[in-house]
């Protein structure tokens, strides 16, 4: 299972998180110095929900902004 939003296709973004030490020069210092980058991902936030298409119940699996915004109906 990949994980992509069925309905509007959200899938991992990917990011990075940078690691400084020292004091800002604002605050007195000789400025911030970067000692590592690192990758990172952020993922969808993905629920396996249970949709109704043409009168049968399917399993899909959305977005929580998809579900919230009315754009899929639930089965009974």
């Amino acid at each position: 299972m990949s994980r992509v939003c069925e309905i509007c296709g959200k899938g991992p973004v990917a990011g990075r998180t940078i690691k400084r030490r020292g004091m800002a020069k604002k605050k007195g210092g000789v400025g911030k110095k970067t000692t590592g980058i690192t990758k990172r991902r952020f993922l969808p936030n993905l629920q396996s929900v249970k949709i109704e298409v043409d009168g049968k119940t399917k399993r899909i699996r959305a977005c929580t902004s998809c579900i919230s915004k009315g754009k899929i109906k639930k089965a009974a």
